[in-house]
Order: C-alpha cells, then sequence, then structure tokens
C-alpha cells in the first residue's frame, strides 16, 4: 500500500500480468470465466461513515464472496497496525481470517478494494492457483482480482495529488487500467463511470490504449500500415531463410512446417495464449483456449 509515499507508474509487470491473465483461461476455462460477465456493483459495495464499522465490513466481505462463489466460506474480519493494506490467513476453511489496516477504521470508502484482494486469495487458494515467489503471486491476485470483476475497486482506491497519494495492490495504476480494459473489451461494459477517482479514470484510459494495441499487431488484420508492412518483410525473409526469426520487438514468430506451408504464431489478444497458423493469406482463426474469433492476413 502506498499511503503518501511515490507511486509506481507504467508497465514493468505487464508480461506477468499477460502470463497470469493466460493462467486463469488456462485453470478457469473460457466458460467459467464469462460467469463472471458482471461486475461488482458499486451499491453492493459501499460503505458508509455511518455505517456500523464491523456490520458493514462483513457485509461488503459477504457480498464478495457471493461474487467469487464462494458460499460455504466465512470471512471473519479485524482490524490492527500494519504495513501492508490487508492479511488473509489461508487455511482449509471454511473460515477464513483477514485483518485490514487501522488506516481503513477511517478510510471506509477503500474497504471494498482491500476485501477484494484478500477475498481473490481465498478463491486461488482452493483453485490451487498460484505463482512462484511473492510478487508475481500478488501480481495474479490483482490481475485475477481485476479480470473477474472486483478489481474496478483497487483501481478507483488509487487517489494522488500534489501533497499526497494512496495506492492499493503490487500492480501499477496503469497495469491496473490495461487488465480492467481487456476485461471490458471482452465483455463490452464500461467501468469508467463507477470511478470516483479522476487519476483511477486517467490509469483506465491508458490501459485501454496499450490493450487495444494488443489487438492491433500483425497479422491481426486490425493492424496500422507500418506493422502490416514490417509484417510482409519478415515474412518473405522466413520464406527465403528458413529457421532464421525476426527482428526484436515484434509479437510475431515464422516457423516451418516440415514440406508443408510456413507457420506463423502469434499470441491471442484476449487471454495471450498462442495460435499458430499456415500463412496462406486472410483467413479467420478461433483460440483453442479463450474460444474468440479474429481476422488474420497471414
Amino acid at each position: 500500500m502506498a499511503n503518501g509515499g511515490p507511486v509506481e507508474h507504467g508497465y514493468p509487470h505487464l508480461e506477468t500480468v499477460r502470463a497470469a491473465i493466460t493462467a486463469l483461461y488456462k485453470r478457469l476455462s473460457s466458460e467459467t470465466i464469462w460467469t463472471f460477465s458482471t461486475s461488482v456493483a458499486p451499491a453492493d459495495v459501499a460503505f458508509c461513515d455511518t455505517d456500523d464499522l464491523y456490520l458493514g465490513t462483513q457485509r461488503v466481505a459477504r457480498e464478495l464472496v457471493r461474487h467469487y462463489r464462494l458460499p460455504d466460506a466465512r470471512m471473519i474480519v479485524g482490524f490492527r497496525e500494519m504495513t501492508h493494506a490487508a492479511n488473509v490467513e489461508l487455511a482449509a476453511g471454511p473460515e477464513y481470517f483477514i485483518e485490514l489496516n487501522d488506516r481503513f477504521r477511517t478510510h471506509r470508502r477503500d474497504i471494498g478494494a482491500a476485501l477484494a484482494h484478500e477475498v481473490m486469495h481465498v478463491y486461488l487458494h482452493r483453485l490451487d492457483l498460484s505463482f512462484a515467489g511473492t510478487r508475481d503471486n500478488e501480481i495474479l491476485t490483482d490481475t485475477a482480482t481485476t479480470y473477474l470483476g472486483a478489481g474496478w475497486l483497487l483501481l478507483d482506491a488509487y487517489r494522488e495529488d500534489a501533497a499526497s497519494s494512496q495506492k492499493l495492490g503490487y500492480l501499477t495504476p496503469e497495469e491496473f487500467g490495461y487488465v480492467l480494459a481487456k476485461r471490458a473489451l471482452l465483455f463490452h461494459e464500461d467501468p469508467s463511470v463507477w470511478f470516483t477517482s479522476p487519476q483511477a479514470y486517467t490509469a483506465y484510459v491508458k490501459g485501454m490504449a496499450q490493450a487495444r494495441r494488443d489487438e492491433q499487431q500483425p497479422p491481426l488484420t486490425a493492424a496500422g500500415w507500418a506493422g502490416r508492412r514490417r509484417y510482409a518483410r519478415d515474412r518473405r525473409h522466413a520464406r527465403d531463410h528458413p529457421g532464421t526469426g525476426p527482428g526484436a520487438g515484434v509479437p510475431y514468430a515464422f516457423t516451418p512446417d516440415g514440406r508443408g506451408p510456413l507457420r506463423v504464431s502469434f499470441p491471442c489478444p484476449t487471454c495471450r495464449q498462442r495460435i499458430r497458423v499456415p500463412v496462406r493469406g486472410r483467413v479467420r482463426v478461433r483460440c483453442a483456449l479463450c474460444r474468440t474469433v479474429w481476422e488474420c492476413d497471414t
């Protein structure tokens, strides 16, 4: 939790974020991910200063348990002084103990954001899905929270001005915006109307631009002129010099297929799983993992 200190920006964890999205699809399946097509509603996790601290916290925790479909899990929430925003004790269940930073006693509007992350830890624990190392595992948790419909709360908890700052989670604001944008493009959702933080909206706009670039890379037909021209040059080079790859900085790679046609592989813009197809002009490609269909000119 950045509380008054500097907030990191940009996309330093982008590859881990993308790996987390792929891992979610592999572990859950595209059908299960589509059951999360509706995000947590602001009214369901709203917290007024007049609400009882403990009763209100338990109400929000129950709503997040319901959203993540953990009906046999009970969250017992307390408060104490600590460095991090929150902590959850992962055990066999069905009871899980969550501790929130004492700061949330007076910053109640962000209790939902902190709980969204901690309840996701329980969800991933039950899925037996984790990444090696604390940093990468926390990035997985932030990504899953956002992609499955509760992470807009984490981005909305980001506030920064000349005198103070606050950010929850391990992702940068722009990375939260990126994952939220990936979700918005998939489910045709507009989470920006829920933001109370203007800084969160700015980060979302930047994340959306990055997410749209994923859908504008060759061999996708939505690629721009410069990308298409470089792709054609790299394709000619691959045919004339089998076994050599394109230069650095492109997402696609060419591979010979025995006596068959040249093949190109590239990451699916939705789930980042690599798709491999023959080089034969315009084709419609369906990703085997997330089932999304893309127009390509290979």
